[in-house]
């Protein structure tokens, strides 16, 4: 990925916004756990939008979360019916040219799952043959086969999804040789399905970012950037060739960001589930400064999550 010289910019240089008591909807493609899922009682939870919360808090606006179809909303998004999407997205150089992106917060490879009992020892005995590929409509997973693997004449064929979860199940079902996904949206695909496996990993080096219209006309970017920067996430910088810049992320320890990604990345999603109905009171604790109410509710997640 290519990050944009403001982009590049925007990660040492943050600045603060003043806000009053705005209302932004947050889109999100909800099923796609451990980043954004609904629980059995139709709670909206995970990663990516309890980041979204605990910015909402820090920076003093309000949110609401309304599921939309992955392919749907950058052009929702343009339109001006949501204002921010929150759903794994890769920054790419063809999704920036009609969206804007926040600093990056989640560096992830493509995983190739297949079924245990599957024939396939390599991705040369998989990619062949005329084997059905699955992904989700839309995704960097989706675009990554087709122009590593239809394009180019590899024998495959593509088949895509609404949703991951669709493509996991034919997967399980038989009717795929392989679905090729998000890391770790695979292993949660592996908790729930133990008949599957990573055959391979394909380094495809995405960083996931938070978008906004082009412009960012309601001024929303700062504010989720210095978000993350007081959830305690952090960035190091280096430029080794051809004008690639790399981001290394570096989390302070004993930040909400810290907890919040020991509680989504590792624990079953029933006890995720059972911890976030136990804890999200605390977020909304208007007695305690924001920064309390951040700090408790992502230490609470995390601690109810992994007993």
């Amino acid at each position: 990925m290519r990050l944009t010289f403001a982009l590049a910019l925007s990660l040492l240089v943050t600045g603060l916004a003043t806000v009053g008591a705005e209302r932004y909807i947050v889109a999100s493609d909800i099923p796609w756990a451990p980043f954004e899922w609904a629980s059995p009682e139709g709670d909206y939870l995970g990663f990516d939008l309890d980041v979204m919360r605990c910015i909402a808090v820090l920076m003093g606006y309000e949110i609401e979360i309304r599921p939309v179809a992955f392919d749907s909303i950058i052009p929702a998004v343009r339109l001006g019916e949501v204002d921010i999407g929150a759903s794994g997205f890769t920054i790419t150089a063809e999704r920036e040219e009609v969206v804007d992106f926040s600093n990056p917060y989640w560096l992830s490879n493509q995983a190739v799952l297949i079924r245990k009992d599957s024939k396939f020892k390599s991705l040369d005995d998989l990619f062949c043959c005329g084997n059905k590929i699955g992904a989700q409509r839309g995704t960097t997973g989706a675009d990554w086969v087709q122009s590593n693997l239809v394009d180019k004449g590899v024998d495959v064929k593509l088949v895509l999804y609404e949703t991951y979860p669709e493509a996991v199940l034919d997967l399980v079902n038989g009717r795929l040789a392989a679905v090729v996904q998000d890391e770790p949206a695979s292993q949660q695909s592996l908790a729930a399905y133990p008949v599957l496996k990573v055959l391979d990993t394909i380094e495809t080096n995405e960083y996931f970012g938070f978008l906004v219209a082009s412009g960012d006309p309601k001024g929303l970017l700062p504010k989720i950037n210095e978000g993350m920067l007081e959830l305690g996430l952090r960035y190091d910088l280096s430029l080794p060739a051809e004008g690639q810049w790399k981001v290394k992320f570096r989390i302070l320890p004993d930040s909400p960001w810290f907890y919040l990604v020991q509680a989504y990345f590792g624990p079953p999603l029933e006890k995720v589930e059972a911890a976030w109905k136990s804890c999200i009171g605390t977020l909304y604790d208007e007695t305690l400064a924001p920064e309390e109410r951040v700090y408790n509710f992502a230490k609470c997640l995390a601690e109810k999550a992994s007993e």
